[in-house]
Formats: C-alpha cells, sequence, structure tokens
C-alpha cells in the first residue's frame, strides 16, 4: 500500500506575502506590473511539482495605495497569461458571488478551462469588505448570512451551466456539416429566488468536466458552505490543535450532503521564512518585520476587525471588541486575530508585526528541513491534506522551498516526484464530473 502523500499550492500575491515585501531587497516593486513576473513563478511552481497556484483578489482598491503595493490583474485573466506558458500546474482564481453574474462568470472559468487543458479552479468568495461594495452601488456590506445564501444559489446556477453541454456534444462532422448535437445541449430555464437564466452557456463543457470548486472561509456559514460546496478550502490556524479541530469539524459536515471525506481537501496556510540555519531564518523575517509601516498596518487591522484603529496606540493593547455576532465582514478572520491578541497579550505593535508576513496565517521562521518537518506534524497530526504556501516574498522564497524544502518531502514520500495526471481535479485526486444533464437522460432511458 502506497504512503498518504499531501497536496501543495502556491498562494500567490504581487512580490511576496509579507506587507513589506515590496521595499525588501529581495525583490522588484516594478514587477507586480510585469505578468513576466507572474509567469515565471508559475513555471517555478510547476518546477516544484506543485498542484496549483492561486490569486485572491479584491474589488477595490482599499488601504494599499500609499504604503503597499495592490492587485493590478484580475485573476482569470492573468492565468490565461500563465496557461499559455504551463503545462500541468493548476490554476486557481478568486472570483465574488457578490459582485458579478453566474453566466459571465460560468463562461470566464469555462474558457479558462478550455485554454489550459483542464486546469482552470474557482475560489468562491462572497466579499466582505464595505470598499467593494461602495463600487457596486451598495452603501454597506451586504448581511453575512445573505451572502451566503447568495452564494448557494449562484453557484447551483453556475453548476447547471458548465454542465448545459455535455462531454460528447461536440460532433464536428463537416461531411454532414453538424457542429454539435442539440440533443446533447441543455437549455436551463432557471428561475430562483435572485436569478434568472434560460442558458446554455455558449462555451462547450471543459476537459475535467467543471472546475475545482475552492473556498476559503471558516465561519459557521463558511464551513457549511464548505462541506456543501467546496473540494478544496484553504483555511488559517496558527496550532497544531487548532488546525485538527478545524479539521475534524469540517470532515465531520460532509456526510450530510452525501460526500465522502476524500471529497474535500483541507489546506491551511504557511509563510516560510527559510535559511541555512535557525538564526538566519529569523533574523530574515524581523528584516521585512522592521519595513512595515505602522499607519498602514492599522488601517490593515482596522479592516479585518471592522474597528477604526487608526489613532490607537501602538503600544497598548486592543480596545474592547465585538462579538463575532456583530460582525458582517470576515467573521472567522476576525475572531482568529482577537484571539491572537488576547491568548498572548500583544500590544498593537506587536500584533501588526504578528499579521505582518501572512494577515492571520501561520509564520515560520527555520530550515528546510525544519519547515518540511513541520508541513509533516501537521500532516500526520489529522490537520491537513495539504498546505497553502505563501512565500514571504517573490520569486525567491517559493524558489528556496521548491528547491529545497520539496525534495525533502519527496525523499520522505508525502509528495509526489512527477505528475501523473494532466487536470488540476487529477492533481486534487477528483474524478472528472460528468453533466448532470447526462446522468438524467441516462436514468430515463434506464
Amino acid at each position: 500500500m502506497s504512503r498518504r502523500t499531501f497536496h501543495l499550492n502556491a498562494f500567490v500575491m504581487g512580490v511576496g506575502h509579507h506587507e513589506a515585501a515590496w521595499r525588501h531587497p529581495r525583490t522588484d516593486a516594478r514587477r507586480v506590473l510585469d505578468v513576466r513576473h507572474f509567469q515565471q513563478v508559475a513555471q517555478i511552481a510547476e518546477r516544484g511539482k506543485l498542484d496549483s497556484v492561486f490569486f485572491a483578489d479584491t474589488l477595490a482598491v482599499g488601504p494599499r495605495i500609499e504604503r503597499n503595493t495592490m492587485t493590478v490583474f484580475e485573476p482569470v485573466t492573468l492565468l490565461s497569461a500563465i496557461a499559455a506558458v504551463t503545462e500541468r500546474i493548476g490554476l486557481i482564481a478568486t472570483a465574488s458571488t457578490s459582485y458579478n453574474e453566474p453566466f459571465n462568470l460560468a463562461r470566464k472559468f469555462a474558457s479558462l478551462d478550455h485554454i489550459s487543458d483542464g486546469r482552470a479552479g474557482w475560489n468562491i468568495v462572497t466579499s466582505g469588505n464595505a470598499e467593494e461594495a461602495y463600487n457596486f452601488g451598495l452603501d454597506a456590506i451586504p448581511e453575512h448570512a445573505r451572502r451566503y445564501e447568495r452564494a448557494e444559489e449562484f453557484v447551483d446556477v453556475a453548476v447547471a451551466l458548465w454542465d448545459s453541454w455535455e462531454s460528447e456534444a461536440i460532433v464536428l462532422d463537416t461531411e454532414a456539416g453538424v457542429f454539435a448535437d442539440p440533443g446533447k445541449v441543455h437549455t436551463l430555464d432557471y428561475a430562483g429566488e435572485r436569478f434568472s437564466v434560460r442558458g446554455p452557456l455558449n462555451s462547450p463543457r471543459g476537459p475535467q468536466g467543471r472546475p475545482l470548486l475552492v473556498q476559503a472561509g471558516s465561519s459557521e456559514s463558511g464551513k457549511e458552505f464548505a462541506a456543501h460546496r467546496a473540494e478544496a478550502v484553504f483555511t488559517a490556524q496558527r496550532t497544531v490543535e487548532e488546525g485538527v479541530r478545524f479539521y475534524r469539524d469540517l470532515k465531520s459536515r460532509l456526510a450530510k450532503y452525501g460526500r465522502a471525506e476524500h471529497e474535500l481537501k483541507v489546506l491551511p496556510g504557511l509563510v516560510p521564512f527559510i535559511a541555512d540555519t535557525v538564526e538566519e531564518a529569523k533574523a530574515l523575517e524581523q528584516e521585512f518585520t522592521d519595513l512595515i509601516s505602522p499607519d498602514y498596518a492599522l488601517r490593515q487591522l482596522s479592516t479585518m476587525l471592522g474597528v477604526d484603529l487608526t489613532a490607537h496606540a501602538l503600544d497598548a493593547p486592543l480596545p474592547p471588541l465585538p462579538a463575532e455576532s456583530d460582525i458582517e465582514g470576515g467573521k472567522s478572520r476576525f475572531t482568529l486575530v482577537k484571539e491572537l491578541a488576547e491568548n498572548e497579550d500583544l500590544t498593537v505593535r506587536q500584533l501588526i508585526g504578528k499579521l505582518g508576513g501572512g494577515r492571520g496565517h501561520r509564520t515560520f521562521a527555520g530550515t528546510p528541513e525544519q519547515v518540511a518537518d513541520e508541513l509533516q506534524t501537521w500532516f500526520e497530526a489529522g490537520a491537513a491534506d495539504g498546505f497553502n504556501i505563501m512565500p514571504p516574498y517573490l520569486p525567491g522564497g517559493l524558489e528556496d522551498f521548491v528547491d529545497r524544502v520539496v525534495p525533502i518531502l519527496q525523499e520522505r514520500g508525502l509528495f509526489r516526484d512527477d505528475y501523473d495526471t494532466t487536470t488540476l481535479r487529477g492533481h486534487y485526486g477528483l474524478d472528472p464530473v460528468e453533466s448532470q444533464f447526462a446522468q438524467r437522460d441516462s436514468r430515463v432511458s434506464a
């Protein structure tokens, strides 16, 4: 029996996840405007045989504009450019169900799936940022529960649109003059509470049936949505014990939706600072921490917590915070930051230092062997099916992980030596999905 192995995703953000990465001499801030930078990063990840690269997204400038680099490229567009220079690495883009329509978004991901020969994935977000709401004609963030209700219906429609073409619908019979079999191309005639969509999608079924569905929320609503819909979850826990609790909780919810545990992969985030010695790694991390702009970090922290901290004393503890139930933004990240500050009795200055690397994701400084040990410990403890690697600086931070940590994981039998599938769903151990309309037709014919 072969040893169980884990999955690795590279979470790519600008020139690095650390909020001061663009100021550090190991990076070139100008490259956030250069598509070749992101193509190079994806090629490095593919060299390491990673399952996928992932791009987050927000639909507003937010507090970055003075003190930090911003997200420049729309992710599906960017990943189409990356698809042209890679062959196997999966391509996961974030897109909001709050500020899109199912037809247009389903078409974008179907196109990416064809362009990449079956490597597309969708990170489903509901968008909890007030600045985003203002850009779409709203004066406040939509209520948390309502956002997830919309997301459920949105995904229903998107999946049905991807299913509207059966796998054998394209005929291409030039002699008979038949492009497609109309009996295998289906209308939806969908009329729901929020959407009305006739269909079919004007893009045929992709190579993997439908894109991999990813989700990153850890609130109660988020976990329930993930148990119902997601095939991979990007999550943030700071200790093994927290990771095990989250993992068991999420997996225990699958049965009610008729799903098996292997159908949902849990990938906690890790921001690794890697060097020859632990002292050098910690010194490198401190170099980045020293470059944090406190005024920017306070605005970021204010956004996470939903409380204006811009005038708060840096060397004081956080002020009293509301209950999670009163938060309409990112509930799980609010609770993570609040508990981090309380459990470690941190001042605001200490807190923003800890959050600078990964906004609440675990940061780890050590040798390649120690990073590999950390991943193995979480995996074997039952806290993860894999990991969301968040390089603090790019491209060097990912190169260090791929060239120095991945070979150790491979030697230990924890990670693949080479790709054995061609699609993103295949990398995550999932089969292609047949159209629900084809399944219905087969039941009728039987």
